[in-house]
């Protein structure tokens, strides 16, 4: 389909409007992951709506050191795979369109949630993020807005400004968009050697070995639970490897070595192994969090988390999570 390139809000606003206008943000550099928002967006918008991908390196939210001078900038290559994924706008404004009088005074503050995980490693990262999703959302004006699951703390802190600052717009997550070998799709992924995307894979792999044992804590305490209080229940939890002793259910169910304990200590494993490579992971958090607030969550925990993982391979920092829900006696559900 055509997709027009619009450099002003002023252009964007003298379209005419049918339908529901769904928009992505994203700094460009623009890859699957993105494609799966934009056509994500499209379905929601339908065909007599409009989806626009908003292109902006936003300054604001690189801390000293960061990478904003190398930060890929592909526009050309951007305006096409939005148009093959369903775009009917690409608006990539300039720094001074989004901040005419130079860096705003007055900014979006994160507050608490922002100041963890992230925001420790990169202060100030998300006060940024924030004040230009605020400015794109009002300079778009959409009914809908999308992000990736990718950036879990990211997509909380948006959900939460829309909620306490009434923004009227339905903000929406999309899953993580992976290559076959595991790696989560990110624009800074093409920064990484050979040597070092082996090494970088160890973030996934992190995730999934916490995310397997989550699925195998949970299968043993289901069947636990489904034996009946007779000698049966001990017969029965011998066959599956557990001991006699721990006939009753709902002692099976706590004693076993697992919770959100047991998920930490799987993912590390694979983490500590990766420091030893070469070149090495370095890392920066591991944490299993309540997506609320994301603080850390307790071994009696009941209900959704994201296990989230940062490092640093060579020079490039990436990032990664999946989403974890923990039922009754602190298991997995």
């Amino acid at each position: 389909m055509t997709t027009t390139l619009l450099r002003t809000a002023g252009e964007l606003h003298a379209r005419a409007r049918a339908g529901r206008r769904a928009v992505v943000m994203t700094m460009g550099a623009l890859h699957e992951g993105h494609a799966t928002l934009v056509r994500t967006a499209r379905g929601i918008a339908g065909s007599d709506g409009e989806v626009v991908v908003t292109v902006f390196v936003n300054p604001l939210q690189f801390g000293q050191g960061e990478d904003l001078d190398r930060y890929p900038r592909t526009l050309d290559a951007d305006l096409a795979l939005a148009g093959q994924s369903g775009a009917d706008v690409v608006f990539a404004p300039s720094v001074d369109e989004v901040y005419p009088g130079g860096e705003p005074q007055v900014r979006v503050t994160a507050g608490p949630m922002g100041e963890r995980l992230e925001g420790s490693s990169r202060p100030g990262h998300f006060d940024g993020m924030l004040t230009v999703v605020a400015k794109l959302l009002h300079l778009t004006r959409p009914d809908v807005a999308l992000y990736g699951q990718k950036d879990a703390q990211q997509l909380a802190l948006i959900r939460r400004m829309v909620r306490d600052l009434n923004f009227g717009v339905e903000i929406v997550g999309v899953p993580t968009v992976r290559e076959e070998d595991g790696l989560a799709l990110s624009s800074r992924n093409r920064y990484l050697s050979a040597a070092e995307r082996r090494t970088a894979l160890a973030l996934s792999g992190a995730l999934f070995a916490g995310q397997d044992r989550h699925a195998a804590q949970e299968a043993l305490r289901a069947r636990a639970r489904e034996v009946p209080a007779t000698r049966a229940r001990a017969e029965a939890l011998s066959a599956i490897g557990e001991s006699r002793a721990a006939a009753d259910a709902h002692a099976v169910a706590t004693a076993v070595p697992g919770g959100p304990a047991a998920v930490r200590a799987a993912a590390r494993q694979v983490l500590d192994e990766a420091a030893r490579l070469d070149p090495p992971l370095a890392l920066d958090y591991l944490a299993l969090v309540d997506p609320s607030d994301f603080t850390e969550i307790g071994d009696d925990f009941t209900g959704d988390a994201v296990l989230a993982v940062a490092a640093r391979v060579g020079a490039t920092r990436l990032i990664d999570n999946v989403p974890l829900t923990f039922g009754s006696f602190g298991a997995a559900s």
